[in-house]
């Protein structure tokens, strides 16, 4: 059995690591409600993505739908992709290097977005599990996470993203102002390990401004 040349085992593994990965991100209260979602690269040129309207903590394969690179379902399926699959999309196009793409809606990135808007950024430097990041070698190292208007038009968005990679390399995430943060890896497990510090670190620098 195949999904447009995806073989099933693939898309299985894939799909099973996905469900886990949101399910480990709704524990923590990353993804409240449907929000959040969360993709991986299949082998074929497509990739295998959360559908829209789920809820998190509750996926089954039948909530993970396959999209080629425009975003287009590769196939029949009762399910529809994530609203925000452009914004996948634009990261795969823009490094052959990411392999996996997490969306999560924390409180801490929720409200620091907002609270950073107009700056443009959200800085993070001094802590130690920085270190956790890919290629980064140093605690004192800063970790400068952009900040785009939360917009309705993902397209546009998706390009302005694209712009500042390309200006300002390494980006190891993102945030859209009062919606929440992008962060991707090679993989879904060094994508997990990206999602975990850079939530941890927001956590820090909320609390450090006097918010709980």
């Amino acid at each position: 059995m195949s999904v447009r040349g995806t073989s099933f085992a693939s898309f299985s593994s894939v799909a099973a690591e996905l469900i886990e990965l949101s399910r480990f991100c709704h524990e923590r209260g990353w993804t409240p409600a449907t929000s959040g979602n969360f993709s991986a690269r299949l082998g074929d040129g497509t990739l295998a993505i959360t559908a829209s309207g789920r809820p998190k903590g509750a996926l089954g394969v039948s909530d993970i739908v396959v999209v080629n690179a425009e975003g287009r379902l590769t196939g029949p399926s009762a399910a529809r992709p994530s609203a925000e699959t452009a914004l996948h999309c634009q990261l795969y196009r823009h490094s052959s290097e990411i392999g996996a793409v997490a969306h999560t809606h924390s409180r801490a990135a929720t409200v620091l977005s907002r609270r950073c808007a107009q700056e443009g950024y959200v800085t993070l430097s001094g802590y130690e599990v920085a270190k956790a990041l890919s290629g980064m070698t140093t605690h004192t190292a800063t970790v400068l996470l952009p900040v785009f208007v939360n917009t309705q038009d993902i397209r546009k968005l998706a390009e302005d993203v694209d712009a500042f990679m390309s200006a300002h390399p390494p980006v190891y995430g993102y945030l859209i102002a009062g919606h929440g943060l992008y962060t991707w890896g090679s993989d879904i497990a060094s994508t997990i390990r990206h999602i975990e510090a850079i939530e941890f670190m927001l956590d820090c620098a909320l609390l450090e401004g006097g918010l709980s």
